[in-house]
């Protein structure tokens, strides 16, 4: 009866020792990749990416050994207006022609207590690879009501835009963009 407890035991932590993968519901759109630039100082101007995709792997237990990937497809930036997503798509800004798709890999996720976390990865954007780092948020995970078990976390960055080779004079307010995301994962 003993050794059938310590294998029992053994078998339920080992169990809860694997980080679980999760695809991001951009599906549902329960993900988003959000951004904002001060516009010449006086107000921000807010965007959103469209269409991206990716996974991560979570374990509560091991926080530390989280990790993300995603691919984002910069043309799909949408600001709300066409003509200065035409702008921000051309040479000046993103020049999505030449780099059509963005990525992001982490190396490193260092738990900070009460579900706070700085995440670090090699963002790639406009041809640059550079790292960055997020604060991030656990916001929580549990069973949906599809019978599938969802986690979630938001978090938030900012770089300068001349760091991925964007060097286009938007004044000296609007050198940096803060980047919102938001990612629903569903367990595979």
């Amino acid at each position: 009866m003993k050794k059938l407890a310590v294998l029992l035991f053994a078998t339920l932590l080992g169990a809860t020792a694997q980080a679980a993968e999760y695809k991001i519901d951009t599906k549902g759109a329960h993900a988003f990749i959000q951004f904002r630039i001060k516009h010449l100082g006086y107000s921000w101007l807010y965007g959103r990416f469209d269409d991206f995709k990716g996974s991560f792997t979570y374990d509560e237990s091991a926080p530390e050994k989280s990790s993300i990937n995603v691919n984002i497809d910069v043309t799909s930036l949408d600001s709300n207006h066409a003509e200065r997503d035409k702008h921000l798509r051309g040479e000046d800004f993103l020049y999505t022609e030449k780099f059509p798709t963005a990525t992001f890999k982490s190396t490193d996720f260092e738990p900070l207590g009460d579900g706070k976390a700085k995440l670090t990865g090699e963002l790639t954007l406009r041809g640059v690879t550079k790292p960055i780092t997020i604060d991030v948020s656990d916001i929580g995970g549990g069973k949906d009501p599809w019978g599938g078990y969802r986690q979630g976390f938001t978090g938030t960055t900012e770089f300068a835009l001349k760091d991925f080779g964007i060097d286009y004079d938007l004044g000296p307010a609007s050198q940096k963009v803060e980047m919102i995301l938001d990612v629903e994962g569903i367990r595979q």
